[in-house]
C-alpha cells in the first residue's frame, strides 16, 4: 500500500516511531530532536570510525607496494608517515569547523560546502563545490571500474585453473560493470549517511580482510624466498629512463597522498555523531583512531608487498599471487574488495545525492514529497520519487562512463591531484585560521601556510605524473574495452 506524504528536508530523512507526535505543540522534544530541530543523531566514535575507514582504506592500498617501488625504502615509508600526519592535522581543523564560532554550541555546518560558505564565503564556495563534487562523481566511476577488475580476476582465476592453463581466458569487464551498477541502483536508495552505518561497518571489515590477506601473502613470499627485496632508492635509472623514474616517483607520491584523502566527506560523517560529548571531540578521537589503523595497514601492506616483489611490485599487489597455489585465497580477497567497494561507492555518492536533492527541494518545493510504502511484515518505508529517479540516473551515467573510459582510474588520478590540495589542505587550513582567529604572520599562521604550500607542490607534481599516464593510455584507447 502506498500513501502520499511530504517532508521538509530531503537531506535528513530519519524515521523514529512517535517522534512526530512528540513535537505536536511546535516545540521539539530534546529526547527526540537535536538543537537544530533535526531528528536526534545516534552516531558514535565507532560508527564514525567505520565511515572513515570505509572512505580511506580503498583498494588503493594494494597499489602502495608499487608506489614504494618507485621511491624506495627511505622515501616511500617517509611519505606515508608524512601524509598521515597531514591528514590527521587537517581532519582536526575540519572537526573544529563543524560549528561556526563556538565549537560546541555554534550553528552547524552539515556539509563541507556549508562550512566553506559560512566561514570563507565568496568565490571559494563555487570553487569548492566544483572540485568536491567532481571528485565525488569521479570516485564513483573509479570504484565501478575497480570492482569490475576484481570480479574479472576471480573469473580469470577460475578459468585458468579449471583449464589447467590451456585457455588464454580473455575476460570482458562490461558485464561486471553493469552488475556492479545494478547493485548500486538498490544501495543508492539508502536515504543518507544516518541509515547506512551497517553498510560502512561491513565495508570496513572487508577492507581489513583483504588487507590482511595481502599482508599474509607478502609475508609468506618473503619467508619462502628468505630475501627482503627492494632498494633504498627504488627502481634504478637504467632499468627505466630518467624521465620514467621522475614520472614514477610523482605518481607514487600522488598515490600515497590520495590514499589518505577523505576530508571532503568528513563533515558529512561528523553530522551523524550524537552529543554530548561534543561532535568535534568525538570526531577527533575517531580520526586519530582511524588514521592510526589505516597507517598501520598501509605500512604493513606496502612494505611487505615491496619486500616480496622488490622493484617489480605490481600495480595491484594481489595480481602478483594470482597464479600461485593460494589462488583461492586471492579470490577471497578480490571478493572482499568488491563488497568493500559497494560501501565505498555510497560513502562518496551520498554527499552528492544530498546536495542535489537539497538544491532541487529549494527550487521546486513540490518535489519534496514522499510515498509511504507499506510492505506486509516490514517497517513502513518512505520513498521520494525525485530521489528514486535522480539516484537511478546518477548510477546509470556513472556506469556508462566507466564502460566508455575503462582507464578512468588514471583520469581519476588527475582529478584527485586537482582536488587533494584544495579539499584536504587549503580549505581546512584557511577555515581553521578564521575559526580560531589565528593572527596573520604569527608563527602558527606561517607554519600552516608552509604546510599548505608543500602540499600544493605535491598536488602539482602528482597531477603531472597522472597526466602522463592518461596520455599513454590514450595511445591504445578503445571505448567499452576493459579486458583481462
Amino acid at each position: 500500500m502506498v500513501e502520499n506524504n511530504s517532508r521538509a528536508n530531503l537531506s535528513y530523512r530519519g524515521d523514529i516511531v512517535g517522534i512526530e507526535e512528540a513535537a505536536i505543540d511546535g516545540t521539539p522534544d530534546p529526547k527526540f530532536y537535536d538543537d537544530d530541530g533535526r531528528v536526534k543523531r545516534t552516531g558514535t566514535v565507532w560508527t564514525t570510525c567505520s565511515h572513515i575507514i570505509t572512505a580511506v582504506i580503498g583498494s588503493g592500498v594494494l597499489s602502495l607496494a608499487w608506489s614504494l617501488a618507485q621511491m624506495g625504502w627511505i622515501a616511500g615509508p617517509a611519505a606515508m608517515i608524512f601524509f598521515s600526519i597531514i591528514t590527521l592535522y587537517t581532519s582536526s581543523f575540519l572537526a573544529d569547523c563543524y560549528r561556526c564560532g563556538d565549537t560546541e554550541f555554534g550553528k552547524r555546518n552539515y556539509t563541507f560546502m556549508d562550512a566553506v560558505r559560512n566561514i570563507l564565503g565568496g568565490s571559494s564556495v563555487k570553487i569548492c563545490g566544483i572540485v568536491q563534487y567532481l571528485n565525488l562523481f569521479g570516485s564513483a566511476i573509479g570504484y565501478n571500474i575497480a570492482a569490475a577488475m576484481s570480479l574479472m580476476e576471480i573469473r580469470k582465476s577460475y578459468c585458468v585453473h579449471s583449464s589447467d592453463g590451456t585457455d588464454p581466458c580473455h575476460i570482458s569487464g562490461n558485464p561486471y560493470m553493469i552488475a556492479f551498477g545494478v547493485a548500486q541502483l538498490f544501495l543508492s536508495q539508502i536515504p543518507d549517511f544516518h541509515d547506512m552505518w551497517w553498510l560502512s561497518v561491513v565495508a570496513a571489515v572487508m577492507s581489513f580482510f583483504y588487507s590482511i590477506i595481502a599482508l599474509a601473502l607478502g609475508i609468506s613470499k618473503v619467508a619462502e624466498t628468505g630475501t627482503v627485496m627492494g632498494s633504498l632508492t627504488g627502481i634504478s635509472i637504467g632499468t627505466v629512463t630518467p624521465a620514467q623514474k621522475v614520472w614514477g616517483v610523482f605518481q607514487g607520491l600522488g598515490n600515497i597522498a590520495f590514499a589518505y584523502s577523505y576530508s571532503f566527506v568528513l563533515l558529512e560523517i561528523q553530522d551523524t555523531i550524537k552529543s554530548p560529548p561534543s561532535e568535534g571531540k568525538a570526531m577527533k578521537k575517531a580520526a586519530k583512531l582511524s588514521i592510526a589503523i589505516t597507517t598501520t595497514f598501509y605500512m604493513l601492506c606496502g612494505c611487505m608487498g615491496y619486500a616480496a616483489f622488490g622493484d617489480n611490485a605490481p600495480g595491484n599487489l594481489l595480481a602478483g599471487f594470482g597464479v600461485s597455489k593460494a589462488y583461492w585465497v586471492v579470490d577471497l580477497a578480490n571478493a572482499a574488495i568488491v563488497i568493500h567497494l559497494f560501501g565505498a561507492y555510497q560513502v562518496y555518492a551520498q554527499p552528492l545525492f544530498a546536495f542535489v536533492e537539497k538544491e532541487a527541494a529549494k527550487k521546486w518545493p513540490k518535489i519534496d514529497k514522499e510515498f509511504k510504502v507499506k510492505i506486509p511484515g516490514l517497517p513502513v518505508y518512505n520513498q521520494n520519487i525525485f530521489m528514486l529517479v535522480w539516484r537511478t540516473v546518477f548510477v546509470i551515467i556513472s556506469t556508462l562512463i566507466a564502460m566508455l573510459i575503462p582507464f578512468f582510474n588514471d583520469v581519476l588520478g588527475v582529478i584527485g591531484a586537482l582536488g587533494f590540495w584544495p579539499l584536504t589542505v587549503y580549505f581546512p587550513v584557511e577555515m581553521y585560521i578564521i575559526q580560531m582567529k589565528i593572527p596573520k604572520w604569527s608563527s602558527k599562521w606561517i607554519c600552516l601556510e608552509i604546510m599548505s604550500t608543500i602540499c600544493l607542490i605535491v598536488s602539482i607534481v602528482a597531477g603531472l605524473g597522472s597526466l602522463v599516464g592518461v596520455w599513454i593510455d590514450l595511445q591504445k584507447y578503445k571505448p567499452f574495452s576493459l579486458e583481462n
